[in-house]
């Protein structure tokens, strides 16, 4: 299971771990910051648009590698190792979000808590650097939603 933990209260890192162990560190990209995930010593620089709410990661020669879209909404959808994937929020007020293919869920994450910002994963049908990927653009979008929010 991967977990993200976030780097002390006001943190804009997560640590993310799978099974005890730190793999990757989260960098929530802001208005007049850019963000990222570094993976074995290697950044993948993400991008946000605020307004739309759409995340993409670059490699280290600015080729797109994953994407997501529209993470706000209930249902979204996301572009990684190659092919489109497809997440649902589990009900109006959850905030576990499913991974579908098709009709069948093949993964999930969810808020561990609203304090610490802390999730957790299970997305088998990813790979890591993806994981990563889906499970930050889903912490910014819920703490962006929890600022406004007051």
């Amino acid at each position: 299971m991967l977990e993200a933990t976030r780097e002390g209260f006001w943190g804009t890192r997560y640590s993310i771990g799978v099974d005890g162990h730190t793999v990757a560190e989260w960098r929530v990209p802001g208005w007049r910051t850019s963000g990222g995930i570094v993976v074995a010593g290697q950044f993948f620089p993400v991008e946000t648009r605020l307004w739309s709410n759409r995340f993409t990661m670059f490699d280290r020669v600015g080729t797109t590698i994953a994407v997501a879209e529209n993470v706000a909404r209930r249902t979204w959808t996301g572009y990684a190792d190659g092919r489109y994937h497809e997440f649902r929020r589990a009900s109006f007020l959850s905030t576990t979000v499913l991974h579908v293919v098709g009709d069948r869920e093949v993964g999930w994450l969810r808020r561990r808590s609203a304090w610490t910002g802390g999730i957790e994963a299970e997305l088998p049908a990813l790979s890591l650097l993806a994981q990563v990927f889906v499970v930050g653009a889903v912490i910014t979008t819920w703490d962006q939603q929890a600022a406004a929010a007051g």
